[in-house]
């Protein structure tokens, strides 16, 4: 007979999200909303109590707040360039896009030629891979792209035996880490700067240093947990080596519709960088950038013969269904945040509220606990504001403020925000970005948060190292 122990089984994560909101629910009246006045810089003075507080009905009408409402109203929360309705949509979108490059079998082929080539150094692949993602991240933000590419490696990622966590890891994981250790990304470290009155990318000698730390790290771990969870795949040339794969993909050779197809995602590669960097595409470009892709790979293995129509717009749906869960899991998560009043500095809010009463308890800490503090405050508002460019805009002035009463350079303030932000946002289970990496990779968050968490303590640590060394320091 099994232990009662044995026959446990850790919830699905939407009832995980759905047991927080409830919570959420029941804690968020009893706790007074405030707001910060509009016209005057955010700071612990122009913090004001909201005459109400946040009444959470079961179900609500208009401009009432409910709990049953939670889904809906996060579902539809943000904007087109951002969570979650713009996630939702992305996401969606380039599922259905690599449904149908799937389905066209070139990847497969590719791939296959490509575990020829590679051979014996996976490693090499595996660990170039992850400090070009966190180099992404360093440069400019890399975030909400590392879920179109992922979904690029996968079948790479499996085809040489790796977990599909690998695959997260070696993206989103790495892009977090270059996005907390950024000397010069314009969405994170220089805005902030500029919000504290700091001179832009001023500071970059140190901060390299610590990206350089912090990737290695990052590299070590995830070649640590890829070869010992590594399943050894039979080579192209073994006699099993087409064991069950469809009819198209049977053979390893390259077709021309194949290097087409192939070619056409090099190229779509390309102009996302490109348009990242240079003309500032975000979200709804780089979604009809895939878009793009789909129909070119639809009509060249329509052309082909390996797909009909009706067989490309089958992919399509198909590949769209199977991110279902993680657009569910991204509402729920903005639900949380609709609960609590939402990240508006100038609308009440429980969240205001939880900012100023950390302000206030920071204000009287010595400069070195005072700045872990800071560490602290930054890592908790990251399981409700996950923007980097969001939280710098709603914390950093209050926080630039409040280093100077405490004895802390506004410097070590930035570094706080950036660290606390960015390594929050590899496990927190109300990431949108997360969710949906996770969806993306078929990982349940239940199952990501186990193979994680130790890292991320250990990155926790480093940071808590990297302040405490700023304060010692004098970081200026």
């Amino acid at each position: 007979m099994s232990s009662p122990a044995s026959r446990f089984k850790v919830p699905n994560t939407l009832i995980i999200l759905l047991f927080i909101a409830l919570f959420v629910a029941l804690l968020v009246p009893w706790v007074p909303a405030g707001y910060f006045e509009k016209g005057v810089a955010i700071s612990l003075d122009s913090y004001r109590v909201a005459e109400h507080n946040i009444h959470i009905a079961w179900f609500a009408s208009g401009k009432e707040v409910g709990l049953f409402n939670a889904p809906f109203e996060g579902m539809t929360s943000g904007s087109r360039t951002g969570s979650a309705i713009g996630v939702i949509a992305f996401i969606l979108l380039v599922g259905g896009a690599f449904g149908v490059i799937n389905a066209s079998g070139a990847v497969d082929r590719g791939l296959l030629r490509l575990i020829a080539i590679t051979g014996d150094h996976p490693r090499l692949l595996l660990g170039s891979l992850f400090a070009a993602f966190a180099a992404g991240g360093a440069v400019f933000g890399m975030g909400e792209e590392t879920i179109a590419f992922l979904a690029l490696l996968l079948p790479l990622i499996r085809r040489m035996g790796y977990p599909p966590e690998v695959g997260v890891m070696m993206t989103y994981v790495a892009s977090q880490i270059g996005f907390g250790t950024s000397w010069m990304n314009p969405f994170g470290v220089a805005l902030a700067q500029g919000i504290a009155n700091v001179p832009l990318l001023s500071g970059a000698p140190l901060r390299i240093v610590m990206f350089l730390i912090f990737v290695s790290t990052g590299i070590t771990f995830t070649l640590w947990y890829a070869e010992r969870h590594r399943k050894q795949q039979p080579l192209p040339d073994d006699a099993d080596a087409n064991a069950g794969q469809p009819a198209a993909t049977a053979s390893a050779s390259m077709t021309m519709a194949d290097r087409l197809i192939l070619a056409g995602i090099v190229a779509t590669i390309i102009w996302i960088v490109w348009g990242v960097v240079a003309a500032g595409y975000f979200i709804p470009e780089i979604a009809t950038q895939f878009v793009t892709l789909c129909c070119y790979t639809a009509l060249i293995a329509i052309v082909a013969k390996r797909l009909t129509a009706d067989g490309a717009a089958e992919a399509f749906i198909n590949g769209a269904q199977q991110l279902m869960p993680a657009v569910l899991v991204i509402s729920m998560a903005k639900g949380i945040e609709y609960l609590l009043g939402g990240s508006n500095p100038h609308a009440p809010s429980v969240l205001n509220t939880f900012l100023h009463s950390m302000g206030t308890m920071l204000e009287t800490w010595p400069p070195i606990l005072a700045a872990q503090g800071m560490l602290a405050v930054q890592t908790a508002f990251t399981f409700v504001i996950h923007s980097g460019s969001a939280q710098a805009a709603i914390n950093m002035p209050l926080m630039a403020g409040l280093s100077d009463l405490v004895g802390v350079s506004r410097q070590t303030a930035v570094l706080a925000y950036q660290l606390g932000n960015a390594m929050a946002n590899m496990s927190v289970p109300t990431g949108a970005i997360l969710m949906a990496t996770l969806g993306v990779a078929g990982v349940p968050w239940t199952r990501w948060f186990g193979i994680i968490w130790r890292f991320q303590l250990l990155i926790l640590l480093m940071s808590m190292g990297m302040v405490a060394f700023a304060v010692l320091y004098g970081y200026n």
